[in-house]
C-alpha cells in the first residue's frame, strides 16, 4: 500500500538533500567529460537506487531492534560528526 504523504515527504527530503552535494557535482563532471550521457545517467541512477535499497533494508532491520529515539540520536550524532570532519577538512 502506497502512502502518498510518506512518498511525497521522502521524495522532497531526498531531492533537497541531494541538490548541490558531491554526488550531483560528480555526476555533472562525469557527464561533461563523457559523450555517453545515457551511460552516466544509468550508472548514477543504479548507484542511487542501490544505496536506497541498502538504506531501506538496514532501516527496516534496525527499527525492529532499536527504539526510534536511539535511531534518531544515532543519526543526529553521525551528522554532527560528519559535519565537524568536513569543517576541519579531515573528511
Amino acid at each position: 500500500m502506497l502512502l502518498w504523504k510518506t512518498f511525497i515527504a521522502t521524495f522532497t527530503l531526498v531531492f533537497l538533500a541531494e541538490l548541490g552535494d558531491k554526488t550531483q557535482l560528480s555526476t555533472m563532471l562525469m557527464a561533461a567529460h563523457n559523450q555517453s550521457y545515457i551511460s552516466v545517467f544509468l550508472g548514477a541512477s543504479l548507484a542511487l537506487i542501490t544505496n536506497t535499497v541498502i538504506g531501506v533494508y538496514l532501516g527496516t532491520i534496525i527499527s525492529k531492534s532499536l527504539p526510534l529515539y536511539y535511531i534518531h540520536l544515532g543519526a543526529g550524532l553521525a551528522f554532527i560528526i560528519i559535519g565537524i570532519l568536513l569543517i576541519t577538512q579531515k573528511l
